[in-house]
């Protein structure tokens, strides 16, 4: 079942689950961030890693060379037909019996850019790394400490048999923006 606000309010005001935590919706002048009818509407951070083909490096999960990237702080220009990783200014604390969906918004969608979808799975905490692609043959702006994507909440009908802490996941506490990393065995 999706979460309404008054249930994403009271989690976050009792459990933490999103820090900081903005009651209602931000939007004069800015793209807007805040708690919404049935989800949350988060914020990118102020630092990215945009892609660049300077070094003829290979995008390689396995093996991630991260000279593929140019780090930047503040407001970002995304090169055309590129990508760019970025992290929220909150932090999360998803419930075990949650699921959370990150999904884009419409005012970047309309601009050709996409925000990928992610999961938040139960048990998971930190920063979210968001990765955001820009689909045009221009250069896309996104603009540091505004509304970029918004988290849907699910709630099971029971709680998981293994979540995402119970299985030490990765990226599990993650504290800014954060590279493809593979689980060593």
């Amino acid at each position: 079942m999706i979460c309404s606000d008054r249930w994403i309010r009271k989690m976050a005001k009792e459990h933490g689950m999103i820090e900081p935590f903005v009651e209602g919706l931000v939007s004069q002048g800015q793209v807007s961030y805040g708690l919404s009818s049935y989800g949350y509407d988060i914020r990118v951070g102020r630092h990215f890693k945009i892609f660049h083909n300077l070094n003829t490096t290979l995008v390689d999960p396995k093996a991630f060379d991260p000279r593929s990237f140019v780090d930047h702080h503040g407001d970002c220009i995304i090169p055309p037909n590129s990508f760019a990783l970025a992290e929220t200014v909150e932090r999360f604390r998803i419930p075990r019996d949650v699921l959370a969906i990150c999904v884009g918004k419409s005012t970047y969608a309309r601009c050709g850019m996409i925000v990928n979808v992610t999961p938040l799975e139960p048990e998971w905490e930190g920063v979210l790394t968001l990765e955001i692609s820009n689909t045009t043959p221009l250069p896309a702006k996104v603009y540091a400490g505004e509304g970029i994507a918004q988290l849907l909440f699910f709630r099971g009908t029971e709680i998981c048999e293994t979540s995402y802490r119970d299985r030490k996941g990765k990226y599990m506490g993650q504290t800014g923006l954060t590279l493809p990393l593979i689980a060593k065995t």
